[in-house]
């Protein structure tokens, strides 16, 4: 199929989704009368890549993509990519790549947060071109954007973490856990009420699934992300008139002030810090907020630390503001905030491991940059697999 692919003038890896439209998936294979079939109906009523990837992958009748719609192309990746190879010791694990994979496809992609990626938005998205990079590229974490490995070994241990109990759910004391109790218990409850939840989909009560937490992650850690202010609005927003009062500020900011209080530091009365904040976002109502003032200022990162993320809200307060307007005006092509975290926690785990397997095996020394260097360019050598076979099991 991927050879057919090919001569049909599309990408790699669009080849599972190709062999499934023409019943590959009912008999097991494709015959040559059934396929040509498929292709010419496809031809004929679409005409764009974009229009041709949802007939490919969408249920019959449908223009738009759900999320299990992905499923069987990204399974065809797991298993034929050559950077993914060393994942056919640990079919366990494919499904909680995939699931990271298509939340990430969702958080970037569907913007009308339907949970139903329609033709425009994926025009409108970098996903296809993408895709076609994959085919390109062996190393599949020099692929950020959606299928970096390394990323989603990141949020998995991160979850793993606060899943005491590995039934793949976390509650609100869990999640408090993170980061060190970085984030306000009011805007915690926020996210458990079902604010931030897609299309039809329910939020279990008192419950965050995996797939929840992905959208949790990739939030926090970048609050500059289009999806992200969205999230963070909604959440704040909580009588969900679509601005936000002074009265849901300081809502949030009270807790803030008592937990500094706890720690000896004097909090800004809200009168003053309601004043730096509204000449921060410069909203175009004067005492309303709304979700296009925060993103036109290009501050909203500030904004949302200040009312719940305690930690970064004393870091934001101790820089030097010329930084944070240089980092403000900088056009060029720097990687995400969410970039950023990813390679350093992978850092971090890759470094944790390899000390973990020296102490272990009695050989530990002061000198293994080295081989942490080398364990962090290979991604299916043994430390990843004696990792994946703990946490799976």
């Amino acid at each position: 199929m991927g050879k057919i692919a090919k001569v049909c003038g599309c990408p790699l890896y669009w080849k599972a989704a190709m062999f499934y439209a023409a019943g590959g998936e009912r008999t097991g294979f494709v015959s040559v009368h059934s396929f040509v079939a498929t292709w010419r109906k496809l031809l004929y009523s679409c005409h764009d890549d974009s229009s041709r990837f949802i007939y490919l992958l969408s249920k019959p009748g449908l223009t738009y993509l759900e999320q299990e719609d992905f499923i069987p192309l990204l399974q065809d990746i797991v298993d034929t990519h050559p950077g993914l190879t060393f994942l056919k010791d640990a079919p366990e694990f494919h499904s909680r790549y995939i699931t990271t994979v298509i939340q990430r496809i969702f958080y970037v992609v569907n913007r009308s947060w339907t949970g139903r990626v329609t033709m425009t938005e994926l025009r409108r998205s970098n996903f296809l071109q993408t895709l076609a990079l994959l085919e390109e590229e062996d190393d599949i974490n020099q692929i950020t954007d959606y299928f970096s490995y390394e990323h989603f070994y990141v949020i998995y241990c991160k979850f793993w973490e606060l899943d005491t109990d590995h039934d793949l759910y976390i509650d609100p004391k869990d999640l408090s856990r993170y980061n060190d109790h970085s984030s306000s218990n009011r805007i915690i409850d926020r996210l458990f009420s079902g604010a931030v939840t897609r299309g039809n989909a329910v939020q279990r009560e008192g419950r965050m699934s995996y797939a929840e937490f992905v959208w949790f992650l990739l939030s926090e850690e970048d609050k500059k992300n289009p999806t992200s202010i969205e999230y963070w609005y909604r959440c704040m927003d909580v009588d969900g008139d679509g601005v936000l009062s002074m009265f849901e500020l300081e809502y949030f900011y009270e807790e803030q002030c008592e937990r500094m209080e706890r720690m000896g530091i004097e909090p800004l009365p809200f009168q003053d810090l309601l004043c730096q904040m509204l000449d921060l976002v410069k909203p175009e109502n004067p005492g309303k907020i709304t979700l296009s003032d925060l993103k036109r200022c290009r501050m909203a990162h500030i904004f949302f630390d200040t009312f719940f993320n305690l930690e970064k809200y004393l870091d934001h307060e101790q820089r030097d503001p010329f930084a944070v307007q240089k980092d403000i005006d900088s056009e060029g092509p720097e990687p995400s905030d969410w970039d950023k975290y990813a390679a350093e926690e992978y850092e971090i785990l890759v470094a944790e491991e390899t000390a973990n397997e020296q102490l272990h095996e009695g050989t530990f020394d002061d000198d293994y940059e080295s081989e942490e260097l080398q364990v962090a360019g290979e991604i299916g050598n043994k430390m990843e697999k004696l990792v994946i076979s703990d946490l799976s099991a």
